[in-house]
């Protein structure tokens, strides 16, 4: 039996990062990918769904379920593609001017196939902004 594809074969719907404060979480990740048209698409209470469309890949913010403080994972990362190195610098700086904190500064990471910039989100959740080349 064939199966069917997704509509445009994502792969990814949405990846959930926990936070402290959903507020702050939701105004970060509009304000950081504003230029995107990133809003809230779906409110939880508890869990906030941000993205340009429910039809392309999101961010989820949450306060985690069981109540405790969120951790960010070690080795966990979401990683968010930038059309071009400029790109790349600009995020990482709006990201950093939104109180994000550096984890590496943009630059060049694998010669000739991968630009990336690393930072951590106010609740210390991992993210780069990448190119490939």
């Amino acid at each position: 039996k064939k199966k069917k594809k997704t509509k445009g074969n994502l792969m990814i719907g949405y990846v959930t990062v926990g936070v402290s404060d959903m507020e702050k979480a939701k105004a970060f990740y509009c304000d950081l990918f504003a230029d995107r048209g990133a809003k809230v698409i779906i409110d939880g209470g508890r869990i906030a769904m941000i993205g340009a469309t429910p039809k392309e890949p999101m961010i989820s913010v949450c306060v985690p379920y069981d109540k405790k403080d969120p951790q960010p994972g070690n080795g966990n990362m979401v990683a968010f593609a930038a059309q071009s190195k400029e790109e790349v610098s600009e995020l990482y700086n709006k990201a950093i001017s939104l109180g994000a904190t550096c984890d590496g500064e943009p630059g060049q990471r694998i010669p000739d196939r991968f630009y990336g910039a690393y930072v951590r989100d106010p609740d210390g959740n991992k993210m780069t902004f990448y190119v490939f080349g």
